[in-house]
């Protein structure tokens, strides 16, 4: 069930990644939080951009049992010989379908939870934070779309002397981002496309505000790690090379790091009901991925 509690503070979270490796130095905690203003056509974690929690269906799981549309309420869940069909209209995502279900087709990405009961699941790993340099990392989804939240989990993990990192596209407004200042360790700042009109058809948004954020984190003193998606084909234009290239020398010690493209999150489409997005590019090769290093070293 999803139902906030009245009196406790928390917000909405899809996924919590203890022992990660990937997002940030060291081992790390990585909580993933609802909710993102971008449509990156790229995007491998889709059920990050709902804001609210939502159903996910496996068919190849499913057992025809009926057992979700006998609990569900709002008639969303139809069976007949044409297979399992949903109603994401009807669907409030109560998730009395996914407790229902013994085969389990169904999944709620997204749940309320309180600040504290993730901080004390945070803390179980100190041992590893403290061996290895890791820490807390807020992905999502957008961490600061949810910022009282994101600032109450960042401000908790700091004062248990927890490493703290924020990934973030740069799109919130600054006024919220300087907020994070003063709570975060290192910013994992992704930088997608160059040129506004690119960058607004793969996002959804124009480039400008994301680069202006970034560049005020920099002369703020910000520790920032500079993450560049790269779909090729899509992205990987001689602009934006020249581009990362530019944003390192006019920031001293700015660190880059390559994130190559790849199909993981493209079975969860059809398992949100939403259709995949066409995209002309293909896995990177190895030796691709070695020249893209090349070109900005």
């Amino acid at each position: 069930m999803n139902r906030k509690p009245s009196s406790a503070q928390g917000g909405y979270v899809f996924d919590v990644q203890r022992s990660s490796l990937h997002d940030g130095p060291g081992v790390r905690t990585t909580v993933f939080l609802k909710g993102c203003p971008l449509r990156c056509v790229w995007c491998h974690n889709p059920e990050s951009q709902s804001p609210r929690p939502e159903l996910s269906f496996d068919s190849t799981k499913c057992l025809s049992c009926g057992a979700c549309a006998s609990a569900c309420d709002r008639g969303a869940h139809t069976l007949s010989a044409g297979g399992h069909a949903i109603s994401r209209e009807a669907c409030s995502a109560e998730g009395k379908c996914v407790d229902a279900c013994a085969a389990g087709a169904l999944k709620l990405y997204g749940a309320w939870r309180s600040t504290d009961s993730l901080l004390e699941e945070v803390e179980k790993d100190r041992c590893y934070y403290t061996l290895s340099g890791g820490g807390l990392t807020l992905s999502g989804g957008e961490p600061t779309a949810q910022p009282e939240f994101a600032l109450a989990l960042l401000r908790g993990a700091r004062q248990r002397n927890i490493h703290t990192a924020l990934e973030t596209c740069g799109i919130a407004a600054w006024p919220t981002l300087e907020r994070f200042l003063e709570v975060t360790d290192l910013f994992l700042f992704d930088y997608k496309a160059t040129g506004s009109e690119l960058h607004r058809r793969l996002t959804g948004t124009a480039s400008e505000p994301i680069l202006a954020n970034l560049k005020r984190l920099l002369t703020a003193g910000a520790n920032v790690l500079l993450r560049c998606p790269l779909i090729p084909g899509v992205n990987t234009t001689d602009a934006h090379f020249d581009a990362i290239r530019d944003l390192k020398a006019s920031a001293p010690g700015l660190e880059v790091e390559i994130i190559p493209y790849h199909t993981t999150g493209e079975n969860k489409y059809d398992r949100l009901g939403r259709p995949r997005p066409q995209l002309a590019t293909s896995t990177p090769t190895v030796a691709e991925i070695s020249e893209w290093e090349s070109r900005l070293s």
